[in-house]
């Protein structure tokens, strides 16, 4: 595999950062995972933190070097997130269940396979044309598809927020698996939350694609207009940039031509937060996390071994 790839992430006005990033890769496979957190205070940090570790531990044990099924991959361990987020919820003594959005590629033998929950979108993009675009799990979306409100309406709506599809609500989540698609030279692919496509338009990320040559930039054109967009209303905002092939040969090229066979690569985005006097700092640190994330995959694991009586 050939590829050129970028990810970052912005707090924006928000008191603190509750997305989470990652891109993992072995020799013949290829995972994206981008997770928005969502409500109460750091809690929303804890189910995208969940989220983006279970998904690359799993391919980092599974894809040796490739996946036996991309899609099954997908359903069982973002099911598996949701499952784990309850599992916090009841050892931590949450107040409140932490929730997240999430979206995840894989692209394996030249295929782009891609399953979703909530409003964090997957676009995909061949010579300046919007092939594809996941489609939000929110009210909005909802609202327009019944013809209850325009396309137009819809950026206005109160409800423009509100997401009836997670990981980690009440519900069992419905995990959207899209179909799959074959890429080619110079395709591009995008993971963004709703800090950036809540304020930039189909068409300004499809120009700002367009008008970068080298992912890299255009990953960070996007996140400057955002930002630059944005109130103090605004969201966090994050995105993983992907440029198939080797068109653009820069320095961000990945080639899996050498990589032994059960080796993989983890990248995770590094989230720089800035403190805001209002903030609670008792709250749980990333080191907080990691840690009850340990002791219930060790928790689950006792469980899975034991004897069938």
């Amino acid at each position: 595999m050939k590829f050129s790839i970028y990810q970052n992430s912005r707090q924006g006005p928000r008191n603190y950062n509750q997305d989470r990033l990652a891109y993992s890769y072995s020799k013949d496979a290829l995972l994206l995972v981008l997770a928005d957190g969502m409500g109460g205070h750091r809690n929303g940090e804890v189910a995208a933190h969940l989220a983006v570790k279970t998904l690359t531990d799993a391919f980092q044990r599974l894809a040796v070097p490739f996946l036996s099924s991309p899609a099954k991959f997908l359903i069982d361990h973002i099911q598996q997130v949701h499952d784990m987020i309850d599992n916090v919820t009841q050892s931590e003594e949450l107040i409140e269940s932490p929730r997240t959005t999430i979206v995840v590629a894989i692209i394996q033998r030249g295929f782009l396979y891609c399953a979703h929950v909530g409003d964090s979108r997957l676009y995909h993009f061949r010579d300046g044309h919007l092939l594809f675009r996941t489609e939000d799990h929110s009210v909005v979306q909802s609202l327009y598809k019944k013809g209850m409100i325009t396309k137009e309406e819809m950026a206005t709506h109160p409800y423009k927020n509100k997401v009836y599809n997670c990981l980690g609500g009440e519900t069992q989540p419905k995990i959207d698996l899209s179909d799959r698609f074959e890429l080619l030279e110079g395709d591009t692919i995008l993971l963004c939350t709703d800090g950036v496509w809540g304020v930039l338009s189909d068409q300004q990320i499809k120009d700002i694609i367009q008008q970068n040559i080298v992912i890299a930039d255009a990953t960070n054109r996007l996140m400057d207009s955002a930002e630059f967009a944005s109130d103090e209303r605004g969201d966090n905002m994050s995105a993983i940039g992907l440029q198939w092939g080797d068109r653009q040969q820069s320095s961000d090229a990945v080639s899996t031509q050498l990589m032994p066979l059960g080796e993989t690569t983890t990248i995770m985005n590094t989230v720089q937060q800035h403190i805001h006097d209002d903030m609670n700092l008792n709250d749980l640190s990333d080191d907080d996390i990691e840690n009850t994330i340990a002791e219930i995959q060790n928790a689950l694991n006792k469980t899975q071994q034991k004897p069938k009586i």
